[in-house]
């Protein structure tokens, strides 16, 4: 292995790895992924708490009914992932933090924390998964009891591959193989799945879930190379699309994030007298939990930390590639309060906003009302650079959503109504202007205009902080089919004609290139261009097929 990075926890504020492009330490000749001529075992476990008898029980989760959000008309977040180390209360800090990324995903919530029940006991991993919230999964003490230990991984999860309703397909996954126990949390998308599993089944491995994010343990399982480290880097190098990860091993946690960074990851440290290392999607999770940001986890950078001194190691996972981050982070995504590829993004929301007012005026506009709560920073922007009054004209209720049961497709319009408010007083009789961050199929765009003309307003005129959606997602974000985006079938009058405002413009592709000024090559834009930097594979599996039939 190469020379890595190293520091100790005494050092201060973390070093910054080298970068990619700066000549990175990697492994010097890591061993190509080969099967092994027996086929690895490797054993998924959701981990049983001993019941009141001794017996092994199933720990209990909380489940709860998977139903889509009422506004369901936008791209899904992926999910959230978090990693601590070098606390003992790491399993409630990684609950906390978890908390912090609940707009990430909302099917489901895990953690897999290190167990040690005396100093002369083995380690070992234990796990706590439901479907659900994170207040629904953590609910009561006894759990954090049961997840004692110093080091642990969390996950929120929204399926971007995999059903979502099963209990089975929630992180961390808890694998069991030969050389011990291993925990993944994965945020992104693989676009080669399908042919990473048949190739996989073909050489023996059984798989345990529909998620793609088993492929990388059994990647890991099959690999000859030693160390860990090593089988990382091999399996890593197998995969390709998106994925930011944290794993866990008994006295290890490791962070990796693809060569072109689609997702983000950080890195920071815990301010409590632990000091513990701490790993979060977003940087909100680091500020609820009171730890410092340090930095980004670099693109194509694994990064793992010793769970017995903290000392810190960075390794170049492959060679670099330009980086090619999700900007959807930064128009719907991400909280405001978070810095997102070194981005403040209430920040950047707020500048496509006033770049809109500037680009797409409204004359003789009596109010500018925000869609919330995702078009509220994109709106104050707009009002401030277009002199008009900011209101909020919408109320959004924060009760009702997931456990609602949908109506008849009759009265589904109640659905948006029992979700937003409109505020006559601030509408009726007005010219207003709605703010939101995007338009996907227009179904629920079409809702709200409606309700704001039913409110009295005189004229709706709709104001979009991003350009048309115009192609899927393949890197980690849930999108429609592009035959089902309203963008892809119509231009902007028609879209306009469609969801019933009296104008429509979306902020231009080039004036958000031009807003990321020098770094706009270094984001991804697919979904508004059509450039994919990765190949997207709809259907992988069955052209794999045909090949083999012919």
């Amino acid at each position: 292995m190469a020379a890595a990075t190293t520091t100790s926890p005494t050092a201060g504020r973390l070093p910054f790895s080298p970068h990619p492009n700066a000549n990175p330490a990697r492994l010097s000749s890591p061993a190509s992924l080969k099967t092994p001529s027996k086929p690895v075992s490797l054993h998924l476990r959701h981990l049983t708490v001993p019941s009141a008898a001794g017996a092994a029980a199933p720990y209990p989760d909380s489940s709860s009914s998977s139903i889509p959000d009422l506004l369901s008309d936008k791209p899904r977040d992926e999910c959230g992932v978090v990693g601590i180390i070098g606390d003992p209360d790491a399993s409630y800090l990684c609950s906390v933090a978890l908390h912090a990324l609940q707009h990430r995903g909302q099917e489901g919530a895990g953690i897999v924390s290190t167990h040690r029940p005396s100093s002369d006991s083995p380690v070992s991993l234990r796990s706590v998964t439901g479907l659900g919230l994170v207040s629904q999964v953590f609910q009561d003490k006894s759990k954090f009891d049961y997840l004692s230990g110093s080091a642990a991984i969390g996950h929120v999860r929204y399926s971007t591959a995999g059903s979502a309703s099963s209990l089975a397909n929630v992180q961390p996954f808890l694998a069991g193989y030969r050389f011990g126990q291993l925990a993944v949390a994965h945020n992104g998308n693989l676009v080669n799945y399908s042919s990473l599993r048949a190739s996989l089944e073909d050489s023996g491995s059984i798989f345990n879930t529909s998620s793609d994010t088993e492929v990388i343990l059994h990647l890991i399982a099959n690999s000859n190379s030693r160390p860990l480290i090593s089988r990382i880097v091999d399996a890593c190098e197998a995969l390709q699309g998106a994925y930011s990860l944290v794993f866990l091993t008994k006295n290890k946690l490791f962070a990796a994030r693809d060569p072109y960074g689609f997702r983000p990851l950080v890195l920071g440290r815990l301010r409590r007298p632990s000091r513990g290392i701490v790993f979060a999607s977003e940087t909100c999770a680091l500020d609820l939990i009171e730890a410092d940001y340090e930095r980004e986890v670099n693109p194509g950078e694994v990064i793992f930390v010793d769970g017995h001194d903290l000392s810190i190691s960075s390794l170049c996972l492959m060679p670099p590639k330009p980086r090619k981050a999700c900007i959807f982070e930064h128009i719907y995504f991400a909280l405001p309060n978070s810095i997102v590829f070194g981005r403040a993004v209430y920040s950047s929301r707020y500048s496509f906003g006033s770049t809109l007012a500037k680009e797409s005026p409204v004359a003789n506009a009596d109010v500018v009302i925000p869609v919330p709560d995702s078009g509220f920073y994109a709106a104050l922007g707009y009002a401030s650079h277009s002199g008009v009054p900011f209101q909020q004209g919408l109320i959004r209720s924060h009760y009702v959503g997931r456990t609602f049961i949908q109506p008849e497709q009759n009265i589904r319009d109640l659905a948006v109504r029992l979700k937003l408010a409109p505020v006559k007083g601030i509408l009726e009789g007005k010219s207003v202007v709605v703010v939101d961050d995007s338009i996907v199929r227009g179904t629920t765009s079409s809702k709200i205009v409606r309700l704001i003309k039913d409110a009295g307003a005189r004229e709706v005129h709709m104001r979009i902080a991003s350009p048309p959606i115009v192609g899927s997602c393949y890197y980690g974000v849930d999108t429609p089919r592009s035959e089902e985006l309203i963008s892809n079938k119509m231009d902007v009058e028609g879209v306009r004609n469609a969801i019933g405002c009296d104008s429509l413009a979306f902020l231009s592709l080039e004036s958000l290139r031009n807003l990321l000024g020098k770094e706009a090559p270094s984001y991804c834009d697919a979904c508004f261009s059509g450039n994919y930097p990765v190949p997207p594979m709809e259907n992988e599996a069955d052209r794999l097929l045909a090949e083999e039939e012919e």
